[in-house]
């Protein structure tokens, strides 16, 4: 942990700072210097922009920019793919430090270009190295916002996680937004206090080396985040790559894909002729050198504040507000109005006035429309992107977003460039006039594109939510629309059912609006999927369309829910009307409905009424009556008459009994059976059952849940759905319980609470470890994994070489290995709470796979995603090394002697804690066989042990070790609950009456120590 890390944990005013920035004390050091790389190098960028700008229209005038945009085309891609070839021949590491200093090398020799006069006097080499040197300054400024953008993105990829970097990078990428407002500001005074725009070059240059220097303190302080493995291209991406660019993408995807790259590529075509009209503009209104730069300065620094004010505070409140469509069409939307009101400016145009009254409106409108597109592209645009791209399958996102970002984009650059310099040739000054019907024409076309981008987007998302697939990392807005709009559409079942059962978990306190109205129309099952969504949260505006659809008399199971949510939902219901559905020839469904209705809202006539309707329901010799009554228990309230019925339910011969009567225990609520749901969790016919029903009692089962997984006398499967249940409890409590469990444990029980954890829904096991324990509480888990393997590989040296003539030897070698593969098991699942889930699983498959080359796939998958601390001891375990060279790479974090073959036995007993059952009972097997001798701790624990096969093993070692200590102990353990123990001390005590009287040459046998033990 840093120096800012320490600072940040001590707590107090400290953490609330944090926790405004939503961080974490052990984020803390790497997001501050993150951000203050990321803002530095910038702020050199945004000065050598402006001065750049400036230089460059003084020398080739706005005319010249469409040379940059072709010349530019190729710089995003050409620079990316250089990028990747550094990877191949240097550590990544030392790639981003040089990167860095590439970006600000070249500016000493543009430096040096502009200053040709002084050092060459003719006439001729001054205007061509100057020219020269400005248009490469111009394209290099291109190259830097490529290279800036990307060195950051890499790099905090690196040093966080997938977890981490959704509340690190915010902060870091507004770094280039405060660069914004401090370079703006400062620029005029910097330019006066180094003399002129030469100078400002250097200056720029020294800021972004500050930045690379930043870059190299944060590559060698946090060098466990890069990969020591030469990037190269594995073979699962080359199969990824192959499954992205030749799978076929048919029908409404297909469509939506063609219109992503339409709106990107309008969004870059419309920021370019916006760029280039500006700078034109602002061409004509200088006078003198250093006023364009000046002028750009302040501008960048006043749009800077308001970049940084609408980012921090307003662009994500705003896109939950409106939904993401409408905010994307708020910049095309802008810009349509502003060109209009600059082509009205440029009808105002009359040949007698001055050329000063017309271009000054016009200079103000172009001003506006630049703030306007830069505002709102470096925030809402760039927060609406990724959006975007959420109902492409995720085996071809990548690729897409890829080639859309890193290709498309850059060719729209390019043709931009060839189409101003056609205008050019072919208008002449008429070029600029033009661009504004352009600018116009183009914005309505993108409004019509984000328009049929918003259709086929919702249209993907219902197919995403028909499959299971979908996320909510998507307009909401949206898709509550579309959703709607696909239930009151003829369609399939399947299709409207799983709109139903999304709408009930984003909008449940609004199913009742927006399903109430459609139930006459739906299908039986559609109606009740409808209701029982509506009972989440019944409210009174629907009672009327509900009482229509009970009046066209429905299935019984929907005549059920509807009778449900009309009798509570009714401020004042009528409850003599339910009698008509108590008579024998109604439906059980209903009948029981209306039973439990009257039982909690009835008087006591109709109560008693009611209670001997359950009662000839509960007793009846069908088994649906029977199902049925045990189901409106569960909605009753009132049941003093008829708890007594619930001990012969519960033993009923019919299982889908025994489920109604456990989940009616839990409904209701009814503590002296919990018992009972506890013992149907042992039984598997009543497993599934059972679970449901204490998870329906939520905190209610804790305190049971938790004694019962604690029980180690209990068998395993009972343990592990009893962490199962606290799981899918799933509260804060619940998650409590099972966090500070996993502290306490290890072995199975350890992997079982890890599953557990990971497997809530939406990371919240995830999110809340590493909220309570921190990402260094789970990273001490992975050391204490380490330290683990580490005494397995040393025991398995030690015992190795002397007893593998033995049986017992190899038994206990087995295990061992065995114990090596539940850490290694452990150990990825620890990583998945760090990084992402399908990476880890990626790796741990390849890595169980025979071949070499899958292995090391594995390997470079593991280098290129772990940071820890201890990543190349982790790698080297993984690794297909000798034992002995694991043990020497675990040198730093475990520090181990070899032993004698009988001392390594004795440590690894002192261990018994961590091995498994089987390893404890080889432990001593081999101990008996090889006349080792034991502490009496160790006997004496492990005769404890819960596990009968691990009490046979201390015994047979006793009978070999102490004769005098088993003759005090057979007599106690006559009646040990495990048969196996049982049957052994029957043996023991039988053998022992035939050699009572030859005790003496027991005793004195030399190859046995006795144990002092019978105390």
């Amino acid at each position: 942990m840093g120096l800012i890390d320490q600072w940040f944990s001590k707590g107090g005013w400290r953490q609330t700072l944090l926790q405004g920035f939503n961080l974490r004390a052990e984020e803390a050091e790497r997001t501050f210097l993150m951000f203050a790389f990321y803002a530095t190098t910038s702020i050199g960028l945004v000065w050598l922009e402006a001065i750049t700008a400036d230089l460059f229209l003084s020398e080739y005038k706005a005319e010249g920019l469409p040379w940059i945009y072709i010349a530019s085309a190729g710089i995003g891609s050409g620079l990316s793919f250089i990028y990747s070839q550094l990877q191949k021949i240097l550590p990544l590491r030392r790639v981003i430090v040089i990167i860095a200093l590439l970006m600000a090398a070249p500016l000493v020799l543009f430096w040096l270009g502009l200053s040709a006069q002084a050092i060459y006097p003719l006439e001729f080499w001054k205007v061509s190295t100057v020219g020269i040197t400005i248009f490469l300054m111009r394209l290099w400024v291109e190259a830097l916002n490529v290279l800036n953008d990307l060195n950051t993105a890499i790099t905090a990829n690196q040093l966080f996680n997938i977890r981490e970097i959704k509340r690190t990078y915010p902060l870091i990428s507004s770094g280039i937004l405060v660069a914004d407002v401090i370079s703006g500001f400062s620029l005029g005074f910097m330019i006066k206090l180094v003399g002129n725009l030469q100078n400002m070059v250097l200056l720029s240059c020294v800021m972004m080396a500050i930045g690379a220097g930043i870059l190299f303190y944060l590559s060698s302080a946090y060098q466990q985040a890069f990969p020591d493995f030469l990037r190269r291209r594995s073979g699962s991406e080359e199969q990824a790559s192959e499954f992205s660019t030749n799978r076929s993408v048919q029908g409404s995807l297909r469509r939506y894909i063609i219109l992503l790259y339409l709106f990107f590529i309008l969004s870059q075509i419309l920021f370019l002729l916006i760029d280039f009209r500006f700078l034109g503009a602002l061409e004509e209104f200088s006078t003198s050198e250093g006023q364009i730069a000046a002028f750009l300065g302040v501008f960048n620094g006043i749009l800077g504040l308001f970049e940084v004010a609408m980012q921090w505070l307003a662009s994500s409140r705003l896109i939950e507000r409106v939904g993401v469509f409408f905010a994307s069409l708020l910049l095309p939307g802008g810009i349509g109005i502003l060109s209009a009101f600059a082509i009205s400016s440029l009808a105002w145009q009359e040949p007698l006035v001055s050329q000063w009254a017309w271009t000054l409106p016009l200079f103000l409108i172009l001003l506006a429309l630049k703030f306007y597109d830069e505002l709102l592209h470096y925030t809402l645009f760039a927060s609406v992107g990724p959006v975007l791209f959420q109902p492409v399958p995720d085996g071809v996102r990548s690729h897409v977003q890829a080639m859309v970002r890193g290709v498309a984009e850059p060719w729209s650059t390019g043709a931009t460039g060839i189409a101003l310099l056609t205008l050019g040739w072919f208008l002449g000054d008429r070029q600029l006039d033009i661009l504004f019907p352009v600018m116009l024409v183009l914005a309505l076309v993108w409004v019509a594109v984000i328009l049929l981008l918003r259709a086929k987007y919702v249209n993907l998302l219902v197919i995403s939510a028909d499959r299971g697939q979908l996320t909510r990392d998507v307009d909401e807005l949206e898709l509550r629309r579309k959703l709607l709009e696909t239930l009151e559409k003829p369609g399939s079942e399947k299709r409207k059912e799983s709109c139903i059962d999304f709408l009930s978990k984003v909008y449940p306190k609004s199913a009742c609006e927006l399903l109430a109205t459609r139930l006459v129309d739906f299908s039986p099952a559609l109606q009740r999927k409808s209701l029982e969504a509506m009972l989440l949260y019944p409210s009174a505006v629907s009672l009327s369309q509900v009482k229509d659809l009970i009046e066209q008399a429905p299935s019984a199971n929907v005549l059920a829910l509807a009778l449900r949510f009309v009798w509570i939902t009714e401020e004042d219901p009528d409850i003599r009307r339910l009698r008509v559905y108590l008579k024998s020839e109604v439906d059980p469904v209903v009948r029981g409905t209306a039973s439990s209705l009257m039982m909690r809202q009835g008087d006591s006539t109709q109560k008693a009424e009611a209670t001997n309707t359950l009662r000839r329901m509960l007793t009846h010799k069908s088994e649906k009556e029977r199902v049925m009554g045990c189901r409106a228990l569960g909605e009753a309230v009132y049941l003093q008459a008829l708890r007594i019925y619930i001990p012969n339910l519960l033993q009923d011969e019919s299982l889908r009994v025994r489920w109604a009567i456990l989940d009616a225990i839990a409904a209701t609520h009814l503590e002296e059976f919990y018992p009972s749901l506890l013992r149907g969790l042992q039984y598997k016919s009543t497993r599934e059952a059972a679970l449901k029903a204490v998870v329906r009692l939520h905190n209610e089962a804790l305190p049971m849940l938790v004694k019962l997984a604690e029980d180690i006398q209990k068998p395993d499967i009972v343990r592990l759905h009893a962490w199962q249940a606290i799981g899918l409890i799933g509260t804060p409590e619940a998650l409590d319980a099972l966090i500070s469990h996993l502290v306490m444990s290890w072995g199975n029980n350890r992997r079982n609470i890890l599953r557990i954890l990971l497997e809530i829904p939406e990371e919240t096991g995830i999110e809340s470890t590493l909220k309570q324990m921190g990402r260094r509480g789970v990273e001490q888990f992975i050391d204490q994994e380490l330290m683990f393997m580490g005494q397995i590989y040393a025991a398995l040296l030690d015992l190795s070489p002397q007893t593998m003539w033995m049986r017992e030897a190899d038994l206990l070698k087995r295990a061992l290995e065995g114990l090596l593969l539940d850490a290694q098991e452990r150990l990825f699942l620890l990583m998945q709470f760090l990084y992402p889930i399908g990476a880890i699983k990626a790796a741990a498959f390849n890595l169980q796979s025979a071949s070499r080359s899958n292995m090391a796939r594995g390997l470079e998958i593991l280098d290129n995603t772990l940071d820890i601390p201890n990543k190349r001891a982790l790698l080297s375990l993984l690794d297909r090394n000798s034992e002995e060279e694991k043990l020497r790479n675990l040198s730093e974090i475990f520090d181990d002697q070899r032993s004698l073959p009988s001392d390594r036995l004795r440590q690894l007993l002192e261990l018994r804690h961590f091995l498994s059952d089987w390893a404890i009972a080889c432990c001593f097997h081999l101990a008996k066989q090889a006349h080792w001798s034991l502490t009496s701790e160790q006997v004496i624990s492990c005769l404890r042990h819960p596990k009968g096969f691990v009490r046979e093993a201390v015994l047979s070692y006793l009978w070999m070790a102490s004769p005098r200590a088993i003759q005090t102990l057979l007599p106690l353990l006559q009646k040990d609950p495990d048969r196996l123990v049982t049957a052994q001390v029957k043996k023991m005590l039988r053998e022992l009456e035939l050699k009572r009287g030859n005790s003496a040459e027991v005793a004195g046998n030399p190859s046995t120590k006795l144990l002092n033990i019978s105390s």
